[in-house]
């Protein structure tokens, strides 16, 4: 294969990593900007104290900005598994795109091919595990909802990259469970509450059931949520995480909510 050609464009706004480093995670984003040179602006200026470590063009061309062994600033206030400060575990990629405020659109095939053989090599050098390859709207889905409904995870996960379980439909006896839809909200990693679960459903409708991200927990997100958590656990056995969906249902007590089901209209 083609070595990938990466353009150098270093940006001042990074930091130290813990000593010693753990960096387990990849961040995909998209850039929410009118234009790739003016996402690169200002992911390279001083004054606003933002960056990642990759940016990728829509014509698949790629800039690195901020060493790996250093903590780029992209993740911001978020949560992952119970986990905050995901800066100084995770690699950032910017994936230019205008986003849901100049523009949505799909991502072109050359920028997603480079997409696929960044994350590869990024995979290759570190010990990030399929689920923890995430969107921004994953971590902070109280503020972000990017790379969006648009973005081709079936493809990255087809090539090994993040997860993406085959979607059935419900089983004929299936019937939304009051206290597990939520449980299996938190066993994916979300970080969500009962009080405040409705960003947090509407970033996984947004990464696993693409076609509604209306926030609302009808069958068919509830069911997709089973599935998904089943994939997220087999994914952490296979890290040696105790993972398996068995281990995974008997350590997680159903939760007691203060509203039995979200709005399912």
């Amino acid at each position: 294969m083609i070595p990938l050609r990466i353009h150098e464009r270093t940006s001042p706004n990074h930091g130290a990593r813990n000593n010693p480093a753990r960096i387990d995670m990849l961040v995909l984003h998209y850039t929410g900007m009118t234009s790739a040179e003016a996402a690169l602006g200002r992911l390279c200026d001083p004054g606003a104290k933002v960056s990642a470590h990759y940016v990728i063009e829509e014509n698949g061309g790629i800039w690195h900005l901020v060493p790996e062994t250093r903590r780029a600033f992209h993740a911001g206030r978020s949560c992952w598994e119970g986990e905050s400060n995901l800066n100084t575990v995770s690699i950032g990629i910017e994936i230019v795109n205008p986003g849901h405020e100049w523009g949505y659109r799909a991502f072109p095939e050359a920028q997603m091919v480079s997409v696929e053989r960044l994350c590869l090599e990024l995979i290759s050098r570190h010990p990030i595990p399929p689920h923890r390859v995430v969107g921004h709207s994953d971590i902070a889905p109280d503020r972000k909802s990017d790379p969006g409904e648009l973005f081709n995870w079936p493809r990255l996960a087809a090539a090994g990259i993040g997860i993406w379980p085959p979607a059935e439909p419900p089983a004929p006896a299936f019937a939304i469970d009051g206290t597990q839809w939520l449980v299996d909200l938190t066993a994916i990693g979300y970080c969500a509450t009962a009080g405040s679960y409705k960003p947090a459903l509407i970033a996984f409708q947004r990464r696993f059931r693409q076609s509604c991200c209306d926030g609302r927990l009808d069958p068919e997100t509830a069911w997709r949520l089973t599935e998904v958590r089943a994939a997220f656990a087999r994914s952490r056995g296979a890290s040696g995480e105790p993972a398996s969906d068995v281990e995974v249902q008997n350590s997680l007590q159903p939760l007691k909510v203060d509203r039995a089901v979200p709005d399912s209209r």
